[in-house]
């Protein structure tokens, strides 16, 4: 049989050249995202990583309470950066923006909105949410997580899976409001703890807060005695991220 006709599948179709180079061509736009996104935020350190819903209104208790946090943790010398959109993003950039340190957001290109909060010392845009996701990561000394939805889920998830296998070194990753994550914290009891699908070690992976001191006691806490920055072993872990 001819290997050609083997090989073939009624399901396939040929690419022609034109197709080919603008996928390839498409490898530049995320090279240039990555190295824009590492001159520019290489030197905020230490900074926190905040992530929440997009929906929340100025002035209610979320808002309020995310704000407080960008704040508290701006004055006492860490980077806030979030996702530089509305909501508890915008909460947590104005809070350190009117702090002393920087406030930093990471915006992304979406289809049907464009909508960047104005509380920014840097502002980057991105359109691949999986450059952007490494730069919430590289240079976080922690990561605080408010109420959101599915996009808080899953950078919240996305930190827990590197840290569990080791693809990045451990940082205090901080729920905020216990009654908000407590029927998710319950279900990864219940089902993954229970079923095998996470070991019972992994839920200490994370910490929960309910106020701006409480979770910078946390933070500071976890690095008493050393350095928010990275060791020379775990930045040669995270440089393959």
């Amino acid at each position: 049989m001819d290997r050609r006709a083997k090989n073939s599948h009624p399901g396939k179709r040929a690419i022609n050249d034109s197709e080919l180079s603008h996928e390839s061509w498409k490898i530049f736009q995320v090279i240039a995202e990555f190295v824009e996104g590492y001159e520019r935020l290489v030197h905020i350190k230490p900074s926190v990583s905040i992530f929440g819903s997009a929906r929340t209104e100025p002035g209610t208790s979320y808002y309020v309470l995310s704000e407080n946090i960008g704040r508290l943790l701006s004055d006492n010398g860490f980077t806030v950066v979030t996702g530089g959109g509305p909501g508890i993003m915008e909460a947590a950039n104005k809070g350190a923006f009117n702090g002393t340190s920087l406030s930093v957001g990471l915006n992304i290109q979406l289809p049907m909105e464009e909508s960047y909060n104005e509380y920014q010392d840097i502002s980057l845009r991105f359109r691949h949410f999986f450059t952007r996701k490494v730069m919430f990561v590289k240079y976080a000394s922690a990561y605080v997580v408010c109420p959101g939805g599915f996009g808080t889920l899953d950078e919240l998830a996305e930190i827990l899976a590197l840290v569990q296998t080791g693809k990045t070194r451990r940082i205090p990753v901080i729920l905020v409001n216990k009654k908000f994550w407590d029927p998710l914290l319950g279900w990864f009891q219940t089902h993954l703890v229970a079923e095998g699908m996470i070991d019972a070690a992994d839920m200490d992976l994370f910490k929960i807060a309910e106020t701006p001191e409480e979770v910078l006691n946390i933070i500071t806490d976890f690095y008493k005695g050393r350095s928010p920055e990275p060791t020379h072993g775990e930045k040669q872990v995270m440089s393959q991220l």
